[in-house]
C-alpha cells in the first residue's frame, strides 16, 4: 500500500484543488474516466456546444418573422458531433497528460472505493492498487438514475452520458422526465430534426422553477414537441429501435430511442462512502459541514457527491475552498451558498437565482413582485419575441431581491447584476436607479421589472 499526503477520487472539480501551493506535498488524483468530470465530457460543455448548434438552425427556421428568406438544409450531425467532441477528447487527454507530467502527482486510473477509513482501492483484478490519503479529498460526482422499470426491461435506451454521441439523430426521441437535462437536449434533437416526445409525471415541465416560468416553457414546449404531463411510465416493451413506451393514462408512445432524463444520483454508494465512515443524507449526498469536512476525520467532499447544488459552478467554488482548508487548518473559510443561480439552456433560455414565488408565500413573506415582458421594450421588439419576460420578487420592507427569473433571450447572462445585488445586499431601488441601463438593450426587461416592484409594506 502507497500513502499519500493527499488524495483526491474524481478529476473533475477535484482536479482543480491542486496547483504550485501543493507542490511540498506527495499528490494522488483518482479517476476511472477522462479528466474532466461529467461537466467537460458529457454535461455542461458538450451540450451547451450542442445547444448553440440548435439555436442557429432553430433562428434560420424563424427567420421568415423578421422578413429574412433563409432555409434550413439540414444539420450535419456527423460534423457537429466531431467537432464537439474532437475537441473535448483532446481536452481531457491534455489534462490528464499535465498531470502525469506533476511532479508532485501520481495519477491514478481506475474505480476507487473505500475499505476502511482513509484507505481506498483502484483498479479490478490484476491491476488493483491499494492506497492511502494523510487527507482525501471526495469529489466523486454522480450518474443519471435510471428507473428500474427501464433498466430492468432489458431493452437499449440513452442517458446524457451517451445521447450525445449518438452517430445519428434518431427519428423519433421520447424523452423521460421535464427537468433541465430533457428540456436541454429535447431542442437540441429537435433542432437536429428529431420528432420528440416529452413524458413528465409532474402537470407543468420543469416543475422546479417559479411557476409562471414553467407554465410558460411547457405552453411553450407543447408547441414544439409532443408533451405528455401528469403521466408516468410504467413499462418498455418493443425491441430495439422499436420501442413502446406504456404509460399510466393507457396510451403508449412508440419511439426508435428512448432518452432518460429523470435526476442524478450521487456515487457515494459507487465509492462504499460507508466503510470510510463518512456518512450521507438520505438522497445518498454525503454529509458536509460549512467548511467541506465530512463526518470522517481527515476527508473532505466537493461537488455533486455532495452539494444541494449540482452546478459545476458552485463544485469549483467549492474546490476553492476545500483548496485553502486542506492548506490552512487553523483558517478555515466557509462555503456559501447564497444567491446560487442556475440557467437552463433551451429555446428560450431560463435563468434563476434565490426563491420562487411559491417558496415567498410558503415561508409567509411579506413580498413585492413585478413581471415586465421583453415586448414592452425596444430590444424585444428588434427580435419580435412575444414569450421572454423577467419576473422580480423582492422584500417589501428592506427592499432586498428575494428571487429572480428570467424567460427569454441570453437569460443566463441577463441574471447576472441581480445575483451581484442579492450577494451584496443591494436592493431592488438602488439597482434600478443608480447605474445606467443601456437603450435599448435586453438589460431595459430588467430594469424595467425592478422598476415595477411596489416596495410599500402591505402590513400595518
Amino acid at each position: 500500500m502507497r500513502t499519500h499526503d493527499l488524495v483526491i477520487v474524481g478529476a473533475g472539480s477535484g482536479n482543480a484543488i491542486v496547483d504550485d501551493r501543493f507542490s511540498h506535498l506527495d499528490v494522488a488524483i483518482v479517476d476511472e474516466g477522462p479528466f474532466g468530470g461529467t461537466c467537460l465530457n458529457r454535461g455542461c460543455v458538450p451540450s451547451k456546444m450542442l445547444v448553440h448548434v440548435a439555436d442557429i438552425a432553430d433562428g434560420v427556421r424563424d427567420a421568415d418573422s423578421l422578413g429574412v428568406d433563409a432555409t434550413l438544409r439540414g444539420v450535419r450531425w456527423a460534423d457537429v458531433r466531431a467537432r464537439v467532441f474532437g475537441r473535448l477528447d483532446r481536452e481531457a487527454a491534455e489534462g490528464e497528460e499535465g498531470r502525469r507530467e506533476t511532479p508532485y502527482v501520481h495519477v491514478y486510473k481506475g474505480h476507487a472505493r473505500f475499505t476502511e477509513d482513509r484507505t481506498l482501492l483502484v483498479g479490478a483484478g490484476d491491476d488493483t492498487v491499494r492506497i492511502r490519503g494523510e487527507q482525501v479529498v471526495v469529489a466523486a460526482g454522480s450518474r443519471p438514475t435510471v428507473p428500474e422499470r427501464v433498466a430492468e426491461s432489458g431493452l437499449p435506451y440513452e442517458t446524457s452520458d451517451t445521447v450525445m454521441r449518438l452517430d445519428r439523430p434518431p427519428r423519433h426521441l421520447a424523452v423521460l422526465g421535464g427537468g433541465y437535462v430533457a428540456a436541454e437536449l429535447a431542442h437540441v434533437f429537435h433542432a437536429a430534426g428529431s420528432r420528440v416526445t416529452v413524458i413528465e409525471q409532474e402537470d407543468t415541465l420543469l416543475a422546479a422553477q417559479d411557476e409562471t416560468v414553467s407554465a410558460a416553457y411547457t405552453e411553450i414546449a407543447a408547441g414544439r414537441y409532443d408533451v405528455r404531463t401528469g403521466t408516468a411510465l410504467t413499462r418498455v416493451e418493443g425491441a430495439p429501435g422499436q420501442l413502446g413506451l406504456v404509460l399510466d393514462d393507457g396510451t403508449t408512445v412508440e419511439a426508435d430511442t428512448l432518452l432518460v432524463a429523470v435526476g442524478r444520483t450521487p456515487n457515494s454508494d459507487r465509492i462504499r462512502a460507508d466503510r470510510a465512515g463518512i456518512a450521507r443524507h438520505g438522497d445518498g449526498r454525503i454529509v458536509v459541514d460549512a467548511f467541506q469536512r465530512t463526518t470522517a476525520t481527515g476527508v473532505f467532499a466537493l461537488g455533486d457527491v455532495c452539494t444541494p447544488f449540482p452546478l459545476k459552478h458552485v463544485a469549483n467554488r467549492e474546490a476553492r475552498v476545500v483548496a485553502h482548508n486542506l492548506l490552512h487548518a487553523d483558517d478555515l473559510v466557509r462555503t456559501s451558498h447564497e444567491a446560487v443561480p442556475a440557467a437552463v439552456f433551451t429555446r428560450p433560455q431560463i435563468a434563476q437565482v434565490g426563491r420562487t414565488e411559491r417558496e415567498c408565500r410558503e415561508e409567509g413573506l411579506d413580498y413585492a413582485v413585478s413581471v415586465r415582458r421583453f415586448s414592452d421594450s425596444a430590444y424585444g421588439w428588434a427580435l419580435e419575441d412575444g414569450t421572454g419576460f423577467c419576473k422580480v420578487l423582492a422584500d417589501r420592507g428592506t427592499g432586498l431581491l428575494l428571487g429572480a427569473h428570467i424567460l427569454g433571450p441570453q437569460a443566463a447572462t441577463l441574471i447576472q447584476p441581480l445575483v451581484v445585488a442579492m450577494s451584496l445586499g443591494i436592493g431592488a431601488a438602488t439597482l434600478a436607479r443608480t447605474p445606467y441601463w443601456i437603450h435599448p438593450a435586453a438589460t431595459e426587461t430588467v430594469s424595467n421589472a425592478l422598476l415595477g416592484l411596489d416596495l410599500r409594506s402591505s402590513t400595518p
